[in-house]
């Protein structure tokens, strides 16, 4: 593996099943036990029915482009050889939204409603991160 260069999340007590699932390229959203609703990013509370009871649960992985730019210019000096880079904003096909970036994909067959698929970037031993595809 390669030396990755940009910049690590630093899982927490509240993101970490997330991270963990990454790791086993499993896609995890938090479940609401009571109300049954997924959501991301997590939280210590359901925002609809404010339930503390949670659990990590694995999802398609299947969603929608709801929204999406395209970096011309490196938001930071590590993603310079990553330009043009497409930041989306996915609607899962389970409810939840999710910020990822679009990969295999020329900027310019981006567009709002392009149907995505999980695929996973293993950027070090402990940290891989879900990025989607066109389907």
């Amino acid at each position: 593996m390669a030396e990755y260069t940009r910049p690590l999340p630093r899982p927490t007590k509240f993101s970490q099943g997330f991270w963990e699932g990454a790791k086993r390229h499993e896609l995890v959203v938090q479940r609401c036990r009571d109300c049954g609703r997924y959501r991301h990013s997590p939280k210590l509370a359901c925002p609809h029915c404010l339930s503390t009871d949670t659990e990590w649960a694995r999802v398609s992985g299947r969603g929608t482009v709801y929204t999406y730019t395209v970096h011309y210019r490196a938001p930071a000096p590590a993603f310079g050889s990553d330009l043009p880079l497409v930041t989306a904003l996915i609607e899962l096909e389970e409810g939840p939204l999710m910020m990822s970036n679009i990969v295999g994909c020329p900027p310019e067959k981006v567009r709002i409603g392009l149907p995505v698929e999980v695929v996973f970037e293993d950027a070090t031993e402990h940290i891989t991160f879900p990025r989607f595809k066109p389907r």
